[in-house]
């Protein structure tokens, strides 16, 4: 007599779901989201870092303008920034408000924010460009602090040279880094990663009921001694 072992039975194997995603998959997506954060990040920090640098040099000294020696017109005048180029500080404020405006913001108004933060940079680059073209004309309101004397021509007669420090291009060299960022913006913003799920919005299902109850039925199943509330 001989026993015959049956071999253990195992479910069915389930085949992979073709809607599942892959390893493969799953590494490529991870590598696509690392490489969407890393470009936000960068065109972010560069335009905070920019928008840090004007309101600094905002502060500094841009040109030392030397009077005529004549009377008590004579000496030696060091404009700051603040009084040659007085819009830098508001268009600064504004590039940082836009920056975190921008961190959250979604692909429409990233194209906006983008173009706007564009026009902040050749705002700047403006404004430097016009401290060094005519210095004279940009310390005029220090001249006239100084002497008293008023009107752009007079304080212009009252200036015998201009020294301008390295700071008006520098902060030419920011305004065009902080457009550049912003025209980057326009042009990658589909590429910059999707919002967090907790911004999402929230969506509102149907949940579909238990159908109601038939009395009929449940006096059937009480006469089979079947009890319906179980």
């Amino acid at each position: 007599m001989t026993e015959s072992t049956a071999a253990p039975q195992s479910g069915p194997v389930e085949p992979p779901r073709p809607d599942e995603p892959s390893e493969a998959d799953e590494f490529e997506s991870r590598a696509l989201r690392s490489r969407q954060r890393r470009l936000k990040t960068l065109l972010l920090v560069t335009a905070v870092l920019a928008d840090a640098l004007i309101l600094a040099a905002w502060t500094q000294t841009w040109l030392s303008i030397s009077l005529v020696g004549v009377g008590p017109h004579s000496g030696a005048l060091d404009v700051v920034g603040s009084v040659a180029a007085p819009a830098l500080s508001a268009l600064a404020l504004a590039g940082l408000a836009l920056v975190a405006a921008l961190a959250i913001a979604g692909p429409v108004f990233r194209i906006i924010l983008g173009l706007l933060e564009a026009v902040i940079g050749a705002c700047v680059m403006i404004s430097s460009i016009a401290v060094l073209a005519s210095p004279a004309t940009a310390g005029a309101a220090a001249v006239t602090e100084a002497t008293g004397v008023a009107g752009s021509q007079s304080t212009i007669d009252l200036v015998a040279a201009t020294t301008l420090t390295a700071w008006p291009a520098i902060t030419l060299v920011l305004g065009v880094v902080l457009g550049l960022a912003g025209l980057a913006t326009v042009l990658t913003h589909r590429r910059w990663p999707g919002p967090s799920k907790k911004y999402q919005a929230v969506r509102f299902t149907q949940v579909e009921t238990a159908p109601s109850a038939d009395p009929v039925g449940a006096w059937d199943d009480l006469s089979r001694g079947d009890d319906p509330t179980r």
